[in-house]
């Protein structure tokens, strides 16, 4: 649909149709919306999410749109020919690869369009950082998401009805407690049983002795005295 759209816009430039265009170029802009468009020598690429608006714990995945400078798609990529590391804070994934969403032979598909799967699992703004080549131009570009580039990771509290349903970080720091207190619980639970042991031990222990004494009594008693 982008290169339907740029293509038209092209003819109308060439046509001056002043009101056709103004409503060409609006759809661009709806179009492109949530992309930021980035050059590798004649190679234009336009990086966003996937899916958009973008909420935590929903599988997504890093896009990216590839056009040559005649406003082709690029179609021919190799799995490694471009990789990805996504970041936000301070954590930061391993190279993820991208997957053609097209299939050239049937024809079908956006043409031109990868994507790398990853499933964002906390709010906040996130950075792609591409490397590899394109029919040998080097690329390495960085891009963080911002209200000019493409979304930024939302927490999706906003949009449940009518439970809200605990994140991801919650339950973690949820089950980080529990775990502490089962932690603490077990520590108790061992010094009990220590207890208990050294108790039963030393009441054994008491009963031994007292056998002793009470057969040294015996004895003693048996003994006929000089």
């Amino acid at each position: 649909m982008r290169q339907r759209f740029r293509s038209a816009l092209r003819d109308l430039l060439s046509n001056n149709q002043g009101q056709d265009y103004v409503l060409v170029v609006a759809m661009l802009a709806s179009v492109a919306a949530g992309h930021v468009v980035k050059e590798a020598g004649p190679y234009s690429l336009e990086i966003g999410w996937e899916h958009e608006p973008t909420y935590v714990g929903e599988a997504n995945g890093v896009q990216v749109i590839i056009h040559d400078a005649d406003d082709n798609p690029i179609t021919d990529l190799a799995t490694d020919d471009l990789k990805v590391v996504v970041s936000t804070g301070d954590q930061q994934s391993g190279e993820l690869t991208f997957e053609p969403a097209f299939d050239l032979e049937e024809g079908e598909g956006p043409m031109g369009q990868y994507n790398a799967p990853i499933m964002p699992t906390a709010p906040g703004d996130y950075t792609f950082h591409l490397t590899g080549a394109i029919h040998g131009e080097p690329v390495d570009i960085t891009v963080t998401s911002s209200d000019e580039t493409f979304d930024t990771v939302r927490g999706t509290a906003e949009i449940q009805f009518p439970v809200k349903v605990p994140t991801l970080n919650e339950v973690a720091t949820r089950l980080d407690r529990l775990d502490s207190r089962l932690a603490i619980a077990d520590d108790a639970q061992a010094a009990a049983n220590r207890a208990l042991l050294v108790g039963a031990g030393l009441g054994l222990l008491g009963v031994i002795i007292g056998a002793a004494a009470l057969m040294v009594a015996r004895r003693a008693a048996r003994t006929p005295r000089v």
